[in-house]
């Protein structure tokens, strides 16, 4: 809408005065097409008298406005007993206006006041009418004015809910992003472990190697965002560039079963998220047996979730272990806390025995499939 269209609606001075100009010209044509012209005293003279008498109307009709505003405030039984007697009094004494300005303007009538009771009644029922629109008009601005009230009101909630979602989900991308930096350097430091045990038993040419790989897998871990989406066919490779670098250190000790279906590999799923869990694997199944073991990835797709699996045959879980899952450590538990603040109640994960009796570690998914660019996730609510 216009900006001076608008000011002027939502103005009640400015639609007071329009209302006050097509009610009393709407009277003045009105009177003329059906008195004036219908009684052939189409004369310069009674047409003045139904100008001046439209004028004085519209004189009486603003201390009524001043009283019904007073008023307004009141309650409805008083409200209408004093907006009756006004119209009472006020189209009398329009009534008597008009009748000695009659008089004074068309000359030859004489016995006018003979029809005082006609008059007034004309009177009244313009008045009323005046009134009732009024009225009409005071009750359609306030609903208006309510309706401007709760659409404002709306906004105001609607702004502040947008405002906590926003709010939320930069707390949960703080947590997520502060969960994956634990998991850096919790794997940092195994590797440089292991490559320290290397060094120290001259190992040089495995250490070396070991360094290479480590290496290829950081600027990997660089060039993925952790706040992205990716294909389990990514996690994949990213996890393989992880077990090239404990193979050089567990050689033949350390087996491979990845049986993963190919709709699984579309799917996405949050970036290292698999690492973390074969790295637990790795310290729990391979590294504490001389003949080493065997760990396994499993996916496939079920109606629309994910099943993803990690498996090892190692010693498995005690029972307090059950009891505390985190006691494998903190990429497990990280991996456990970083699915619930993405997929809340969507997700569920498992701790089995494997049917080697090692651990195995199911988890439930939402499946959304891969995307020509990765999803920016956003945490669940």
């Amino acid at each position: 809408m216009n900006p001076i269209a608008k000011a002027f609606y939502s103005s009640p001075n400015a639609m007071f005065y329009l209302f006050q100009l097509i009610f009393w010209l709407g009277l003045m044509l009105f009177t003329f097409f059906s008195l004036t012209l219908w009684y052939n005293t189409a004369e310069h003279t009674y047409i003045l008298h139904t100008s001046v008498q439209a004028a004085l109307g519209v004189i009486i009709s603003f201390p009524l406005r001043n009283l019904y505003t007073f008023i307004w405030a009141r309650s409805f039984p008083l409200r209408t007993i004093v907006t009756v007697l006004a119209v009472v009094f006020t189209s009398a004494a329009w009534t008597g206006m008009r009748m000695i300005t009659f008089v004074w303007i068309v000359h030859e009538e004489k016995n006018v006041w003979l029809d005082f009771g006609g008059w007034y009644f004309g009177s009244f029922f313009i008045f009323f009418c005046w009134t009732a629109m009024y009225y009409c008009a005071k009750y359609y601005n306030l609903m208006q004015l309510e309706h401007r009230k709760v659409l404002q009101r709306e906004a105001e909630i609607q702004s502040e809910q947008n405002k906590r979602l926003h709010a939320e989900a930069a707390a949960r991308e703080a947590q997520l992003a502060m969960l994956r930096y634990q998991l850096n350097p919790h794997f940092l430091f195994n590797t440089l472990n292991a490559i320290y045990a290397l060094i120290r038993t001259s190992d040089n040419a495995t250490a070396q190697l070991m360094i290479q790989k480590l290496s290829k897998f950081l600027r990997y871990s660089l060039d993925n965002d952790p706040s992205h989406l990716v294909n389990l066919e990514k996690e994949l490779d990213a996890v393989m560039l992880y077990l090239d670098i404990e193979k050089a250190r567990f050689g033949d000790r350390l087996n491979l079963i990845i049986d993963v279906s190919t709709a699984a590999r579309k799917a996405q799923i949050p970036s290292f998220l698999l690492q973390p869990l074969v790295e637990n694997a790795i310290k729990y199944a391979i590294s504490m047996n001389e003949l080493g073991g065997t760990i396994g990835i499993e996916a496939q797709i079920e109606a629309d979730l994910l099943i993803l699996e990690v498996w090892d045959d190692g010693p498995g879980l005690k029972d307090h272990m059950r009891k505390q899952p985190q006691g494998r450590g903190i990429g497990l538990r990280n991996t456990l806390e970083r699915l619930q603040l993405l997929h809340g109640d969507r997700q569920t994960v498992d701790l089995l025995e494997s049917d080697s009796s090692g651990l195995r570690i199911k988890m439930r998914l939402p499946f959304k499939a891969e995307r020509a660019l990765p999803d920016r996730y956003l945490p669940a609510n």
